[in-house]
Protein backbone atom coordinates (compact mmCIF):
# COMPACT_ATOMS: atom_id res chain seq x y z
CA UNK A 1 0.00 0.00 0.00
CA UNK A 2 1.43 3.53 -0.84
CA UNK A 3 1.83 6.14 1.97
CA UNK A 4 -0.84 8.05 2.02
CA UNK A 5 0.49 11.95 0.93
CA UNK A 6 0.59 14.73 3.58
CA UNK A 7 -0.47 17.87 2.67
CA UNK A 8 1.24 21.35 2.98
CA UNK A 9 -0.31 24.27 5.23
CA UNK A 10 -0.18 27.48 3.57
CA UNK A 11 -1.80 31.03 4.23
CA UNK A 12 -4.92 30.08 2.16
CA UNK A 13 -5.63 26.90 4.08
CA UNK A 14 -4.01 23.13 3.23
CA UNK A 15 -2.91 22.55 -0.34
CA UNK A 16 -1.16 19.46 -1.84
CA UNK A 17 1.92 19.69 -4.70
CA UNK A 18 0.91 23.40 -5.17
CA UNK A 19 -3.29 22.88 -4.98
CA UNK A 20 -5.02 23.95 -2.29
CA UNK A 21 -7.67 20.71 -1.57
CA UNK A 22 -11.07 21.52 -2.48
CA UNK A 23 -12.58 19.37 0.90
CA UNK A 24 -10.38 21.02 3.52
CA UNK A 25 -11.30 18.97 6.23
CA UNK A 26 -10.27 15.98 4.57
CA UNK A 27 -7.20 13.90 3.45
CA UNK A 28 -5.73 14.40 0.31
CA UNK A 29 -6.85 10.66 -0.73
CA UNK A 30 -10.39 11.96 0.08
CA UNK A 31 -10.26 15.16 -2.64
CA UNK A 32 -12.57 13.69 -5.20
CA UNK A 33 -12.24 12.57 -8.86
CA UNK A 34 -11.69 16.42 -9.99
CA UNK A 35 -8.58 16.75 -7.64
CA UNK A 36 -7.15 13.22 -8.93
CA UNK A 37 -7.30 14.61 -12.59
CA UNK A 38 -5.79 17.58 -11.72
CA UNK A 39 -2.74 16.13 -10.43
CA UNK A 40 -2.36 13.84 -13.46
CA UNK A 41 -2.76 16.76 -15.47
CA UNK A 42 0.09 18.84 -13.51
CA UNK A 43 2.31 15.22 -14.35
CA UNK A 44 2.50 14.80 -17.14
CA UNK A 45 5.08 17.10 -18.50
CA UNK A 46 6.90 14.90 -15.24
CA UNK A 47 6.52 11.93 -17.37
CA UNK A 48 7.11 13.20 -20.24
CA UNK A 49 3.49 13.03 -22.21
CA UNK A 50 2.57 16.54 -22.75
CA UNK A 51 1.49 16.16 -25.66
CA UNK A 52 -1.09 13.56 -24.68
CA UNK A 53 -4.92 13.43 -23.53
CA UNK A 54 -5.49 12.76 -19.80
CA UNK A 55 -7.22 9.71 -20.76
CA UNK A 56 -3.72 8.48 -22.70
CA UNK A 57 -1.37 9.31 -19.68
CA UNK A 58 -0.29 5.54 -19.14
CA UNK A 59 -1.25 3.84 -22.04
CA UNK A 60 -1.54 4.97 -25.69
CA UNK A 61 -5.26 2.81 -27.24
CA UNK A 62 -4.93 1.18 -29.75
CA UNK A 63 -7.31 2.39 -32.76
CA UNK A 64 -11.02 0.76 -32.03
CA UNK A 65 -12.25 0.28 -35.32
CA UNK A 66 -16.32 -0.72 -36.43
CA UNK A 67 -14.68 -3.88 -37.96
CA UNK A 68 -10.84 -3.97 -37.84
CA UNK A 69 -8.59 -5.73 -34.99
CA UNK A 70 -6.13 -4.55 -32.38
CA UNK A 71 -2.44 -5.98 -32.77
CA UNK A 72 -0.37 -7.08 -30.17
CA UNK A 73 2.96 -7.89 -29.36
CA UNK A 74 4.55 -10.68 -28.29
CA UNK A 75 4.61 -8.98 -24.38
CA UNK A 76 1.05 -8.97 -24.96
CA UNK A 77 1.09 -4.67 -25.62
CA UNK A 78 -0.70 -2.88 -28.16
CA UNK A 79 1.25 -2.66 -31.73
CA UNK A 80 -1.63 -0.89 -32.94
CA UNK A 81 -1.72 2.65 -34.65
CA UNK A 82 -4.44 5.14 -33.34
CA UNK A 83 -6.18 5.21 -36.58
CA UNK A 84 -8.32 2.91 -38.88
CA UNK A 85 -6.81 0.50 -41.48
CA UNK A 86 -7.68 3.60 -43.86
CA UNK A 87 -5.89 6.37 -41.67
CA UNK A 88 -9.71 7.86 -40.84
CA UNK A 89 -11.55 7.91 -37.46
CA UNK A 90 -13.56 5.35 -36.74
CA UNK A 91 -17.26 5.98 -37.16
CA UNK A 92 -19.95 4.22 -35.57
CA UNK A 93 -22.50 2.26 -37.00
CA UNK A 94 -25.36 3.68 -34.91
CA UNK A 95 -25.78 4.60 -31.66
CA UNK A 96 -24.60 2.40 -28.37
CA UNK A 97 -27.80 0.71 -26.98
CA UNK A 98 -28.54 2.21 -23.70
CA UNK A 99 -28.63 -0.96 -21.10
CA UNK A 100 -28.96 -1.51 -17.39
CA UNK A 101 -25.88 -0.65 -15.07
CA UNK A 102 -27.35 -3.94 -13.20
CA UNK A 103 -27.62 -4.49 -9.22
CA UNK A 104 -23.85 -3.76 -8.89
CA UNK A 105 -22.73 -0.77 -10.47
CA UNK A 106 -20.77 0.89 -7.59
CA UNK A 107 -21.74 4.34 -8.69
CA UNK A 108 -23.96 5.93 -6.00
CA UNK A 109 -27.29 4.87 -7.44
CA UNK A 110 -27.93 2.08 -4.96
CA UNK A 111 -25.63 2.67 -1.85
CA UNK A 112 -21.93 2.23 -2.14
CA UNK A 113 -19.74 4.87 -4.76
CA UNK A 114 -16.35 4.55 -5.60
CA UNK A 115 -16.80 7.20 -7.75
CA UNK A 116 -16.24 9.47 -4.74
CA UNK A 117 -13.38 8.12 -3.86
CA UNK A 118 -9.83 9.61 -4.83
CA UNK A 119 -7.38 7.20 -7.34
CA UNK A 120 -10.69 6.11 -8.92
CA UNK A 121 -9.75 8.21 -12.07
CA UNK A 122 -6.60 5.44 -13.31
CA UNK A 123 -5.79 2.91 -16.34
CA UNK A 124 -5.16 0.21 -13.72
CA UNK A 125 -7.99 -1.73 -12.35
CA UNK A 126 -7.09 -5.13 -11.78
CA UNK A 127 -6.11 -3.62 -7.66
CA UNK A 128 -7.93 -2.29 -5.08
CA UNK A 129 -7.86 1.43 -5.05
CA UNK A 130 -5.91 1.68 -1.59
CA UNK A 131 -3.49 -1.70 -3.77
CA UNK A 132 -4.88 -4.09 -0.45
CA UNK A 133 -6.05 -6.62 -3.52
CA UNK A 134 -5.39 -8.05 -6.98
CA UNK A 135 -8.13 -9.52 -9.19
CA UNK A 136 -6.55 -12.77 -10.70
CA UNK A 137 -7.26 -13.51 -14.13
CA UNK A 138 -5.67 -13.23 -17.66
CA UNK A 139 -4.86 -10.36 -18.82
CA UNK A 140 -7.33 -8.31 -20.73
CA UNK A 141 -6.67 -4.15 -21.88
CA UNK A 142 -10.26 -2.96 -23.19
CA UNK A 143 -10.46 -0.10 -24.76
CA UNK A 144 -13.81 2.50 -26.24
CA UNK A 145 -13.20 5.36 -29.00
CA UNK A 146 -16.35 7.24 -27.46
CA UNK A 147 -17.85 9.49 -31.00
CA UNK A 148 -20.35 12.20 -30.58
CA UNK A 149 -22.79 11.65 -33.13
CA UNK A 150 -24.68 14.86 -32.54
CA UNK A 151 -22.19 16.24 -34.08
CA UNK A 152 -20.60 14.57 -37.08
CA UNK A 153 -19.40 11.36 -34.89
CA UNK A 154 -16.07 13.15 -34.06
CA UNK A 155 -14.16 11.88 -31.27
CA UNK A 156 -15.96 12.67 -27.79
CA UNK A 157 -12.70 14.30 -25.90
CA UNK A 158 -13.20 15.10 -22.76
CA UNK A 159 -16.09 12.64 -21.89
CA UNK A 160 -15.19 10.17 -19.08
CA UNK A 161 -16.19 6.36 -18.71
CA UNK A 162 -16.54 4.62 -15.83
CA UNK A 163 -15.76 0.59 -16.13
CA UNK A 164 -16.64 -2.27 -13.95
CA UNK A 165 -16.80 -6.03 -14.33
CA UNK A 166 -16.87 -8.96 -12.90
CA UNK A 167 -13.76 -11.00 -11.19
CA UNK A 168 -12.85 -14.50 -12.98
CA UNK A 169 -15.51 -16.46 -10.27
CA UNK A 170 -18.60 -13.85 -11.73
CA UNK A 171 -18.24 -11.75 -8.11
CA UNK A 172 -18.48 -8.08 -8.01
CA UNK A 173 -16.41 -6.24 -6.01
CA UNK A 174 -17.90 -3.65 -3.50
CA UNK A 175 -20.93 -6.16 -2.88
CA UNK A 176 -19.91 -9.72 -3.00
CA UNK A 177 -19.67 -11.46 0.41
CA UNK A 178 -16.04 -11.11 1.54
CA UNK A 179 -15.28 -8.38 -1.50
CA UNK A 180 -17.16 -5.48 0.26
CA UNK A 181 -14.19 -3.98 1.61
CA UNK A 182 -12.34 -3.99 -1.97
CA UNK A 183 -12.77 -2.14 -5.30
CA UNK A 184 -10.76 -3.38 -7.78
CA UNK A 185 -12.26 -3.95 -11.16
CA UNK A 186 -13.92 -0.37 -10.99
CA UNK A 187 -12.08 2.63 -12.64
CA UNK A 188 -12.72 6.07 -14.98
CA UNK A 189 -10.33 7.12 -18.19
CA UNK A 190 -10.97 10.28 -19.69
CA UNK A 191 -11.08 10.32 -23.33
CA UNK A 192 -8.59 12.18 -24.85
CA UNK A 193 -8.39 14.04 -28.30
CA UNK A 194 -9.55 10.85 -30.48
CA UNK A 195 -12.05 10.38 -28.19
CA UNK A 196 -10.41 7.12 -26.69
CA UNK A 197 -10.21 5.12 -23.31
CA UNK A 198 -7.96 2.47 -22.14
CA UNK A 199 -8.03 -0.22 -18.97
CA UNK A 200 -5.58 -3.01 -18.25
CA UNK A 201 -7.55 -5.61 -15.81
CA UNK A 202 -8.56 -9.08 -16.44
CA UNK A 203 -10.56 -10.86 -18.67
CA UNK A 204 -14.30 -11.37 -16.66
CA UNK A 205 -15.88 -14.77 -16.05
CA UNK A 206 -18.93 -16.51 -16.93
CA UNK A 207 -21.86 -16.71 -14.28
CA UNK A 208 -25.15 -18.35 -14.78
CA UNK A 209 -27.37 -16.06 -16.69
CA UNK A 210 -25.65 -13.54 -18.38
CA UNK A 211 -23.21 -13.45 -21.58
CA UNK A 212 -19.46 -12.36 -20.45
CA UNK A 213 -19.53 -8.62 -20.44
CA UNK A 214 -18.54 -5.48 -19.45
CA UNK A 215 -20.54 -2.57 -18.00
CA UNK A 216 -19.81 0.53 -18.69
CA UNK A 217 -21.40 4.51 -17.98
CA UNK A 218 -20.28 8.05 -20.11
CA UNK A 219 -20.29 10.88 -18.73
CA UNK A 220 -19.98 14.45 -19.82
CA UNK A 221 -16.43 15.56 -18.28
CA UNK A 222 -15.00 14.29 -14.87
CA UNK A 223 -16.49 16.70 -12.36
CA UNK A 224 -19.94 15.17 -13.04
CA UNK A 225 -19.36 11.70 -13.08
CA UNK A 226 -20.33 12.01 -8.78
CA UNK A 227 -23.84 11.78 -9.56
CA UNK A 228 -24.85 8.68 -11.40
CA UNK A 229 -28.13 10.68 -13.08
CA UNK A 230 -25.31 12.78 -15.01
CA UNK A 231 -24.78 9.97 -17.14
CA UNK A 232 -25.21 10.42 -21.13
CA UNK A 233 -25.16 6.90 -21.68
CA UNK A 234 -25.24 3.67 -19.75
CA UNK A 235 -24.16 -0.04 -21.51
CA UNK A 236 -22.18 -2.92 -21.78
CA UNK A 237 -19.54 -4.47 -23.96
CA UNK A 238 -19.60 -8.04 -24.88
CA UNK A 239 -16.86 -10.63 -25.49
CA UNK A 240 -16.60 -13.05 -28.49
CA UNK A 241 -17.32 -16.91 -27.85
CA UNK A 242 -14.16 -18.15 -29.28
CA UNK A 243 -11.73 -15.74 -27.39
CA UNK A 244 -14.47 -16.97 -23.84
CA UNK A 245 -13.96 -20.13 -24.62
CA UNK A 246 -9.71 -20.18 -24.43
CA UNK A 247 -9.93 -17.89 -21.65
CA UNK A 248 -12.29 -20.41 -20.22
CA UNK A 249 -9.85 -23.45 -20.07
CA UNK A 250 -7.69 -21.95 -17.31
CA UNK A 251 -8.33 -22.98 -14.12
CA UNK A 252 -9.08 -19.39 -12.45
CA UNK A 253 -12.60 -19.72 -14.21
CA UNK A 254 -13.51 -22.84 -12.96
CA UNK A 255 -17.21 -23.26 -13.93
CA UNK A 256 -17.20 -20.29 -16.51
CA UNK A 257 -17.41 -22.81 -19.74
CA UNK A 258 -19.91 -24.84 -18.26
CA UNK A 259 -22.24 -21.86 -17.78
CA UNK A 260 -21.09 -19.94 -21.18
CA UNK A 261 -22.38 -23.50 -22.98
CA UNK A 262 -25.66 -23.09 -21.28
CA UNK A 263 -26.59 -19.62 -22.86
CA UNK A 264 -25.94 -17.53 -25.94
CA UNK A 265 -25.78 -13.78 -27.49
CA UNK A 266 -29.69 -14.26 -28.96
CA UNK A 267 -30.65 -15.79 -25.49
CA UNK A 268 -28.87 -13.03 -23.45
CA UNK A 269 -31.23 -10.36 -21.43
CA UNK A 270 -29.09 -7.48 -22.46
CA UNK A 271 -27.87 -8.50 -25.77
CA UNK A 272 -30.38 -10.46 -27.08
CA UNK A 273 -32.53 -7.84 -28.79
CA UNK A 274 -30.03 -7.82 -31.74
CA UNK A 275 -27.48 -10.43 -30.87
CA UNK A 276 -24.81 -7.40 -29.44
CA UNK A 277 -24.74 -6.01 -32.93
CA UNK A 278 -23.47 -3.04 -31.87
CA UNK A 279 -21.40 -4.02 -28.83
CA UNK A 280 -19.61 -7.03 -29.71
CA UNK A 281 -16.11 -6.03 -29.09
CA UNK A 282 -12.90 -7.00 -31.41
CA UNK A 283 -10.85 -9.03 -29.62
CA UNK A 284 -6.90 -10.19 -30.48
CA UNK A 285 -4.42 -11.77 -28.41
CA UNK A 286 -3.77 -15.14 -26.45
CA UNK A 287 -3.81 -16.41 -23.06
CA UNK A 288 -0.37 -16.88 -22.55
CA UNK A 289 0.05 -12.76 -23.63
CA UNK A 290 -3.40 -11.38 -22.50
CA UNK A 291 -5.93 -9.84 -25.00
CA UNK A 292 -7.25 -6.82 -25.93
CA UNK A 293 -10.48 -5.38 -26.40
CA UNK A 294 -11.80 -2.45 -28.28
CA UNK A 295 -15.29 -1.05 -29.40
CA UNK A 296 -16.73 1.83 -30.95
CA UNK A 297 -19.28 3.86 -28.81
CA UNK A 298 -21.46 6.12 -30.58
CA UNK A 299 -23.28 8.75 -28.46
CA UNK A 300 -26.26 10.84 -29.82
CA UNK A 301 -26.47 13.54 -27.08
CA UNK A 302 -29.90 14.79 -28.62
CA UNK A 303 -31.58 11.37 -27.41
CA UNK A 304 -32.37 11.28 -24.19
CA UNK A 305 -30.76 8.12 -22.08
CA UNK A 306 -32.64 5.50 -21.08
CA UNK A 307 -30.68 3.85 -18.43
CA UNK A 308 -28.33 4.34 -15.91
CA UNK A 309 -30.58 3.97 -12.41
CA UNK A 310 -29.84 0.83 -11.10
CA UNK A 311 -32.07 -2.16 -9.20
CA UNK A 312 -31.44 -2.66 -6.01
CA UNK A 313 -28.32 -5.10 -5.08
CA UNK A 314 -27.96 -7.74 -2.98
CA UNK A 315 -25.73 -8.28 0.06
CA UNK A 316 -23.09 -9.86 -3.05
CA UNK A 317 -22.88 -12.57 -5.65
CA UNK A 318 -22.81 -12.43 -8.99
CA UNK A 319 -24.65 -8.99 -11.23
CA UNK A 320 -27.45 -9.49 -13.57
CA UNK A 321 -28.66 -12.51 -11.70
CA UNK A 322 -27.64 -16.26 -11.88
CA UNK A 323 -25.16 -18.33 -9.77
CA UNK A 324 -21.54 -17.51 -9.85
CA UNK A 325 -19.00 -20.18 -11.92
CA UNK A 326 -17.95 -22.24 -8.99
CA UNK A 327 -21.23 -23.14 -8.31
Amino acid sequence: MSRIPEPVQTPEGPAYEGRLLDRADEEVVDQGAAFDIRTLVSRRGVLGLAGLGVGAVVLAACAPTASGSSGMGSAGTSTATPESANGSTATAAGEIPDETAGPYPGDGSNGPDVLEETGIVRQDITTSIDGGATAEGIPLTFEFQVLDMANGSVPFEGVAVYAWHCTAQGEYSMYSSGLEGVTYLRGVQVADADGRVSFTSIFPGCYSGRWPHIHFEVYPDVDSITDSSNAIATSQLALPEDVCSAVYADSRYDGSAQNLAKTSLASDNVFGDDAAALQLATVSGDTANGYIASLVVGIDTTTAPTAGSAPSGGSGGPGGGGESPAR
